[in-house]
């Protein structure tokens, strides 16, 4: 079976404690629920949490929904973006499989990166190495007005920004990305093509602006 594996990469420096880490926290475990009702992200979807603050961790590998687990986040420190990238591009190198002649591997994975802030290291050499790893489609979601849309849209083309970083906000755009993810998972187990583009999502709710 082709897995779609999907990346969550999420700031927790210290300008995401409070209200925005547990919204954060709240969206994650909503999604993980809706997504376990949905047949095709149960058979398909597979989950990794990556976060970035003063360091970057991966707190859960590549999983299968079935057997996600909750992790702990906590806010504080700096923002590490770059080595966030880094760290994803390695990651994905190493839990995605990829094809060969005798079989297919697995789909593109779908990447979900959100930040309220400015990278507070080399960011640009964290995503050279992203750059050589095989991603699907990375979406960028900047968490309030403090977040720096000029890194994103270079990280990515597909960038949204929440004019807040409060509850209701983030819990809207974690219902989008759960919708993002039953529509890719819908589209892997059908043998679709792969998704590429916003066109290729629900579209967004009002809460989640596109930045053109």
């Amino acid at each position: 079976m082709r897995r779609l594996p999907v990346y969550f990469v999420l700031d927790t420096s210290g300008s995401m404690s409070g209200e925005p880490i547990e919204a954060v926290k709240n969206g994650l475990q909503v999604l993980v629920s809706t997504l376990r009702q949905d047949p095709y992200a149960l058979e398909t979807a597979y989950l990794s949490v990556l976060t970035f603050d003063s360091a970057a961790k991966q707190i859960v590998p590549l999983t299968e929904l079935a057997s996600f687990q909750m992790p702990s986040l906590m806010a504080s420190g700096t923002t590490a973006l770059g080595g966030a990238l880094a760290l994803l591009g390695q990651r994905i190198d190493t839990e995605v499989e990829k094809t060969t002649a005798e079989k297919k591997g697995d789909w593109k994975p779908l990447v979900f990166l959100m930040t309220d802030g400015s990278p507070t290291d080399d960011w640009q050499r964290g995503l050279a190495s992203l750059r050589k790893a095989k991603t699907g489609m990375v979406v960028a979601c900047a968490a309030g007005p403090s977040a720096d849309l000029t890194v994103l849209k270079q990280i990515t083309e597909v960038v949204v920004q929440l004019d807040t970083a409060d509850s209701a906000t983030i819990k809207a755009f974690f219902k989008w990305v759960s919708a993002s993810v039953s529509s890719g998972s819908q589209k892997a187990d059908s043998g679709q093509k792969e998704v590429t583009g916003l066109g290729d999502l629900p579209p967004p709710p009002p809460e989640v602006n596109v930045v053109m």
